[in-house]
């Protein structure tokens, strides 16, 4: 038996087995959960299926999370076969592609700033918000940010401004929840070679770097961050929330320098 035998676990974001997602998918089943799927489309539906049936699922649910329509949907979804959720895992986040590379204020406009706060911020507390009903009084919420959201990088831009937007989102949520039961925290994960991480300028340098810097000599893993995240979404964690903890090999407290 697993530390997460007889939880409930409603997963976003898994695009592909390179997905963060999925690696945490992977840890919670091992550990013993049950697990439900959000898909963005139609087109990746049929993807989503696939890896959801290797994790003994058949439980999926469309989630766009622009579309109010769609995450106010998700209790009636999710009731449809529990009676209740546990584990949420947020994995959601977006740019344009043109922000995500060069002077952060060349490209910059009104509405792609908007949209990275709204998807890869507002989206958490939307799902808190419309999910909080389901919840039991030892529920987790769990979030994905990035060293982005507090040192400014190359490239990742706007990213890192709604980022530190969502690591706060993550505070303000621990302190609404925390009276009802509900621990709300987020994995700070290290430079991983993602689907979403390709769309960062330069982000082969990032990676080269992250390793050089880092006290362990190398770049995490999706398998370690979901190892991570099973942790913090179990009663082992029962005392841990609003809190940032980075996978990282140690990179986040050190300085990058020429040797």
């Amino acid at each position: 038996m697993g530390f997460l035998n007889g939880k409930r676990a409603l997963i976003t974001g898994v695009a592909s087995k390179r997905s963060i997602a999925w690696g945490i998918a992977e840890a919670m089943h091992a550990q013993g959960a049950e697990l439900a799927f959000t898909y963005q489309n139609e087109r990746l539906e049929s993807r989503v299926r696939d890896l959801a049936g290797q994790l003994d699922s058949d439980f999926l649910m469309p989630l766009d999370v622009a579309d109010d329509a769609q995450i106010d949907a998700l209790p009636d979804a999710i009731q449809s076969r529990w009676d209740g959720l546990d584990i949420i895992v947020h994995a959601v986040a977006h740019a344009p592609r043109d922000h995500l590379d060069g002077d952060y204020l060349e490209n910059l406009t009104r509405e792609g700033f908007s949209q990275a706060h709204d998807i890869s911020s507002y989206s958490l507390a939307a799902m808190g918000k419309a999910l909080r009903p389901l919840l039991t009084d030892q529920s987790a919420i769990l979030t994905l940010t990035y060293l982005g959201a507090e040192r400014a990088m190359p490239n990742y831009n706007v990213m890192g401004v709604a980022k530190a937007s969502l690591e706060a989102n993550v505070r303000y949520m621990a302190y609404a929840m925390g009276p009802s039961g509900v621990r709300v925290n987020a994995v700070s994960a290290g430079a991983i070679r993602t689907l979403a991480a390709s769309g960062i300028g330069d982000f082969r340098k990032l990676l080269d770097q992250a390793e050089k810097m880092s006290p362990l000599r190398k770049n995490v893993t999706t398998e370690e961050v979901g190892n991570t995240a099973a942790f913090l979404c179990s009663d082992l964690a029962s005392g841990i929330t609003g809190e940032i903890v980075y996978v990282d090999a140690g990179a986040n407290f050190t300085v990058a320098v020429d040797v």
